[in-house]
């Protein structure tokens, strides 16, 4: 090919940057006053006061968390927004909705087999055993026979007379509900534990779910079984001998949902912003009370960086607690002047793992990029589950490869695992992407203790805490102060990024021709590849609150030009 002058002068200086190793011997400034002040201890407090409670949006445990968090807010020095005076750039307001439906939580329960001494399942070692929005039973309990319908579906049901008895089936509890209580059935119970909870290793395990909430003032309940109580169930009914005696004692009453949002405001540009969420509800340690405390003790962290002048943004960083999905979807589309001004969206849920415990490995959720419709190679969907995406959902931008990077070298520095998994969906990044912003997934999987009542602190690594909360705050404090010199070394990561992903998507390629594939298929996977990231790079300047300079635009194009031509070059083999 033949060069331009101009051309030359582009990758004349990108080859000289490069070897400069300008890149390389840039460190983050940040790591090092976060390292220093960020404290896993501290956060692992806040997980422990959290897990303890059972969450549910609007009810008594929810309701405590979101007061802890506040105090603790308020100690490092967030005002509340009401209040705040121009000069109080750390703030805090409490967002108060009704909820349209009851709140609900369980207080306590029971299942004894008719003729035993002890009970097979009790709240307080099975807290997740009470179906979400169960009925209470009468306070002396019922005792009633117990009739089996396999998966429950609607032929199982045939020839089976379960009008006042209890129903107990294998699979979905929601869907066996409301097949049996159609029926006349005055109550529901199901065993339903996927394999990855490992049922046979963990016998007493119970993943909550739920069943549909009446208006109609007829509520009954649902009681999910681990596998021990299943077996001990089915040897009751293959001896003749099924009836159970069930105790539940459970509230529900009108509430008001309550949301958490912190800010350190920004400089020059307060409307644009950095956003982090993670949800309160659900009653795990792991999930989420891990995400509650470790962005707790961020906004703490980032609270006593901005006191010792360490840290000044230009743009503004948000802290959001809430209801998973709800809040966070709210914040982005009830105000459309704000939501212009979201600049990119991190959730953190499930962070604090103790992966010697629960198996899972942290993981960086990425936005859609090509790995979401061809997974392969080292990429792998998690046991959570993806669909292929198409190609033109992808969404070319540099926040996967720019995260990625900060904790890989976190990862590097405190000998901690960092993994990635192709875009699932199913958090707090969801909004985000569904509003066209950028948004990724800090998270762990697979879980053998996830929605379980395993799930409890001793699941929790206050190491892992302080790991998560390094990379994800570092990211933003970045992002939020970025000037050109950030956006030229990102430029150069994501160069170096792109040849190690090409060189291992060719590799790939030429392994699949050799088994039959299409080479124009394969040839497909490159290019996509190729252009993911020079558009990727295109949306580098998007960091900067001021225009782009001259030496910062022609590192762009001299980036976007050498991944072209690196692409060209490999194609050029085949």
């Amino acid at each position: 090919m033949t060069y331009t002058q101009s051309q030359m002068r582009i990758l004349i200086c990108f080859v000289l940057l490069m070897i400069s190793g300008v890149y390389a011997q840039s460190p983050n400034r940040f790591f090092s006053v976060v390292r220093k002040e960020l404290n896993g201890e501290r956060a692992f407090e806040t997980v422990s006061f959290v897990e303890k409670r059972w969450r549910l949006a609007g009810n008594t445990g929810f309701n405590e968390s979101i007061n802890h968090i506040e105090e603790k807010l308020k100690v490092a020095g967030f005002v509340l927004e009401a209040k705040a005076k121009p000069t109080n750039r750390l703030r805090y307001r409490i967002e108060k909705r009704p909820l349209q439906k009851p709140t609900w939580e369980p207080v306590s329960a029971s299942v004894t087999i008719d003729g035993t001494d002890k009970p097979l399942l009790d709240f307080t070692t099975n807290r997740n055993m009470v179906a979400i929005n169960s009925a209470s039973t009468p306070p002396e309990g019922l005792l009633a026979e117990v009739v089996y319908v396999g998966k429950g579906q609607a032929t199982d049901f045939e020839g089976k007379e379960v009008s006042g008895k209890i129903v107990f089936g294998e699979g979905s509890l929601f869907g066996l509900y409301q097949r049996a209580i159609s029926r006349g059935a005055i109550g529901v119970m199901a065993y339903g534990l996927p394999s990855y909870t490992q049922p046979e290793k963990n016998i007493h395990s119970i993943q909550f779910g739920s069943i549909p909430m009446s208006t109609a003032g007829d509520q009954k309940w649902g009681i999910l079984v681990s596998y021990h109580a299943r077996n001990r169930i089915m040897d009751a009914i293959n001896r003749g001998n099924a009836k159970l005696h069930v105790k539940i004692a459970t509230k529900s009453y009108n509430a008001e949902e309550l949301t958490v949002v912190a800010e350190v405001l920004g400089r020059e540009k307060p409307d644009e912003r950095f956003v982090f969420s993670a949800h309160v509800q659900e009653p795990g340690a792991n999930d989420n009370a891990s995400g509650v405390g470790t962005l707790l003790e961020m906004a703490r962290t980032t609270a006593q960086l901005v006191k010792k002048g360490t840290y000044k943004p230009n743009r503004t960083l948000t802290f959001l607690w809430g209801d998973e999905i709800v809040s966070t979807n709210r914040y982005i589309r009830e105000d459309t002047l704000r939501a212009r001004g979201i600049r990119w969206g991190m959730s953190l849920d499930m962070v604090g793992e103790d992966t010697a415990k629960t198996g899972g490995s942290f993981l960086i959720e990425k936005m859609p990029d090509p790995s979401a419709v061809w997974t392969r190679g080292e990429d792998k969907h998690t046991e959570w589950g993806g669909r292929p995406l198409k190609i033109s959902e992808i969404v070319p931008h540099y926040f996967n490869d720019f995260v990625i990077d900060i904790c890989k070298q976190q990862g590097k520095f405190a000998n901690w695992a960092v993994n990635t998994n192709p875009f699932e969906g199913g958090s707090d990044h969801t909004p985000f992407l569904e509003a066209k912003k950028p948004g990724l997934l800090l998270w762990h999987f697979t879980d053998q203790f996830y929605h379980t009542d395993g799930d409890r602190l001793e699941m929790v690594s206050p190491k892992t805490l302080q790991n998560v909360g390094t990379c994800a705050l570092v990211t933003a404090l970045t992002l939020t102060t970025a000037n050109q010199q950030t956006v030229r070394n990102a430029a150069l990561m994501m160069v170096n990024t792109a040849h190690k992903r090409l060189n291992t998507e060719l590799a790939l390629s030429k392994a699949a021709i050799q088994s039959g594939k299409k080479h124009e298929d394969e040839q497909l996977i490159l290019e996509t590849w190729r252009d993911y990231y020079i558009n990727s790079i295109e949306k580098l300047t998007d960091m900067l609150n001021l225009p782009v300079s001259a030496a910062t635009s022609q590192q762009i194009r001299a980036a976007q030009e050498n991944i072209k031509q690196f692409t060209k070059e490999k194609l050029s083999q085949w």
